[in-house]
């Protein structure tokens, strides 16, 4: 859950006000980690979002500082400084933000049924193909062998 923004939303565009250079709202903010695609899902062809695989915890945005908390999928993951430049890039990039910190957790809090619903029917379908990939493939070798 997204922690309120410090500035209020004056034009309702969860930006904060409607002076350029305020800092951006949470909601914002969200929609600009939806382009740092998870890696462990890349190499799986699905290519999902870390807003999707349900992986940022929380924002929170105050006095143009944005403090992001991420979840990781497994204590073992090791793309933690992949994600730190990521954030750091997509989210300070925006108008309005100073600094971008990202925390991260042990890896032990993540679990399937934090994604997006539209996310766990695109990672289905990518497991689903792989699955008859290889199986066409062990009948092809199977029927050649024997």
């Amino acid at each position: 859950m997204s922690a309120p923004a410090s500035n209020p939303d004056v034009d309702g565009d969860g930006t904060g006000d409607d002076d350029g250079d305020a800092a951006p709202g949470p909601d914002r903010v969200r929609e600009a980690l939806e382009s740092v695609v998870d890696p462990c899902s890349a190499a799986t062809g699905s290519n999902l979002d870390i807003v999707e695989m349900g992986l940022v915890k929380s924002v929170d945005v105050a006095d143009r500082h944005v403090d992001v908390e991420m979840r990781l999928t497994t204590p073992l993951c090791h793309m933690v400084p992949y994600f730190a430049e990521e954030v750091e890039s997509a989210v300070g990039d925006l108008p309005g933000v100073d600094s971008v910190e990202l925390t991260t957790d042990g890896g032990f809090e993540w679990t399937e049924e934090l994604m997006s619903d539209e996310a766990k029917r695109r990672r289905r379908a990518v497991l689903d193909e792989h699955r008859s990939r290889f199986e066409a493939e062990a009948a092809e070798r199977d029927a050649t062998d024997g």
